[in-house]
């Protein structure tokens, strides 16, 4: 487990000397963006399944 934590911090120590705070801030907005157009694309076709479901 040791060995592990050892590799995570080494890997954040790279990450965050090579790429500046704004670089990662904007891609974990991208990455929040897009999750979250496809989550409320799912609500809205679950929405609509249901509506036909409930129709017939």
């Amino acid at each position: 487990m040791k060995n592990l934590q050892a590799y995570f911090f080494a890997l954040m120590a790279i990450v965050t000397l090579s790429l500046s705070s704004c670089d990662v801030i904007g891609d974990i907005f991208k990455a929040g963006m897009w999750a979250s157009v496809i989550i409320i694309v799912l609500v809205v076709l679950l929405v609509l399944w249901l509506l036909r479901k409930i129709r017939r």
